[in-house]
C-alpha cells in the first residue's frame, strides 16, 4: 500500500511537469514566430485629411504566378503625384505582411513618383546666326520607348523612383521580380486612367534590373496585367 503522502507528492510532481512542458511549448512557438516573422519597418503614412474611398490593388501571388484585383478603402491625397506615391507605398507594404502571397521584406520602397504629360519633347536650342531652330518633325523623342503603345495626347508617363534597399533586398528571380513590376503596372492601370507608360529609377538613377532579372531600363506600357495573367493561366 502506497502511503497517502507519496500519492499526493506524485500527483504534484506530475502536474508540475505538465505545466513546465506547456510553458516550454509556448516559448518555442513564440521564438519560432519571431524568427519567421518579417519586421514591419515600413514607414507610417502621414494622416490624410480626406474621406476614404475604394481603390484597387493588383496583388501578385507566387504560388500560382497569378495577379488578382483587391479592393481597399483608403484615405489618399487629392494631388495626383502624392496620391500615386501613397497608393504604391501601400501596395508594397501589403507584401510585407505575415502570410503574404508575394513576400517582400518590409521597409521603404517608393521614394518618389513623377507624372509627366505625353508626348515628351527634348529641349531645343534657341535660334542662332547659323540657322533656325529645328522643327518638331526634325527632333528626336526624349525617351526611347520599347512600348508599342502610341503616345496619345493627354496621356502621362509615370516615373517611379525606388529605394535602393528595396531593390537590393527584393527576392531575386525572373518570376518574383516580374510579378512586382506587373503588380505596380496593374495598380496604376486600375487607378490612374491617364497613365499610359511607366519607367523606373533606383535612388534617382537608371538601373539595369530590379535585382538581377526584371529589366528597369525599358519603358513599360501600362496595361491591365490582371486580365493578362488571367488569360495566360490555363483553365
Amino acid at each position: 500500500m502506497i502511503p497517502r503522502y507519496q500519492r499526493i507528492l506524485f500527483w504534484i510532481l506530475a502536474g508540475a511537469s505538465l505545466l513546465m512542458a506547456l510553458f516550454l511549448l509556448r516559448g518555442c512557438e513564440q521564438a519560432r514566430e519571431k524568427l519567421t516573422r518579417h519586421r514591419d519597418e515600413t514607414p507610417l503614412a502621414a494622416p490624410v485629411a480626406s474621406a476614404s474611398q475604394t481603390v484597387h490593388l493588383a496583388m501578385a501571388g507566387d504560388a500560382d504566378g497569378s495577379m488578382t484585383l483587391a479592393d481597399r478603402d483608403l484615405a489618399l491625397p487629392a494631388e495626383p503625384t502624392a496620391r500615386a506615391h501613397a497608393l504604391l507605398a501601400r501596395l508594397i507594404a501589403e507584401y510585407s505582411y505575415k502570410d503574404s502571397a508575394h513576400p517582400i521584406e518590409s521597409g521603404p520602397a517608393i521614394d518618389d513618383v513623377f507624372l509627366l504629360d505625353l508626348p515628351l519633347h527634348p529641349a531645343t536650342a534657341p535660334e542662332t546666326a547659323s540657322g533656325p531652330k529645328p522643327t518638331p518633325d526634325e527632333s528626336s523623342p526624349a525617351i526611347d520607348s520599347t512600348s508599342n503603345e502610341p503616345h496619345v495626347p493627354g496621356g502621362q508617363l509615370a516615373v517611379i523612383n525606388l529605394h535602393r534597399a528595396f531593390a537590393d533586398h527584393h527576392p531575386s528571380g525572373v518570376e518574383p521580380e516580374t510579378l512586382t513590376i506587373d503588380s505596380i503596372i496593374g495598380t496604376l492601370f486600375a487607378n490612374f486612367p491617364r497613365v499610359e507608360q511607366v519607367r523606373f529609377l533606383v535612388d534617382g538613377r537608371p538601373r539595369e534590373t530590379l535585382n538581377g532579372h526584371a529589366d528597369l531600363l525599358r519603358t513599360y506600357a501600362v496595361v491591365n496585367t490582371v486580365s493578362k495573367y488571367a488569360q495566360a493561366t490555363p483553365q
